[in-house]
């Protein structure tokens, strides 16, 4: 079965190499499957806090629009 993923390739100091590597393994985690879960994490989190992001428009991005509710 094929995946839409995209790859790439990241370049870490040992230190932060070293450190991922623990939380992965701690969460029972492989290192890629660790960063994932981590920059998903994020990315919900901003856009919790500064509206949905959006890819095509990209000017958006960072920015949340004020209702009367805030």
């Amino acid at each position: 079965m094929g995946t839409n993923k995209r790859v790439f390739t990241l370049r870490l100091s040992d230190e932060v190499f070293d450190k991922i590597g623990a939380l992965a393994t701690i969460e029972h985690r492989s290192m890629t499957n660790y960063i994932e879960f981590v920059l998903l994490k994020h990315l919900e989190e901003i856009e919790t806090e500064q509206g949905k992001i959006t890819v095509e428009g990209q000017k958006n991005v960072g920015t949340q629009t004020k209702t009367d509710d805030q």
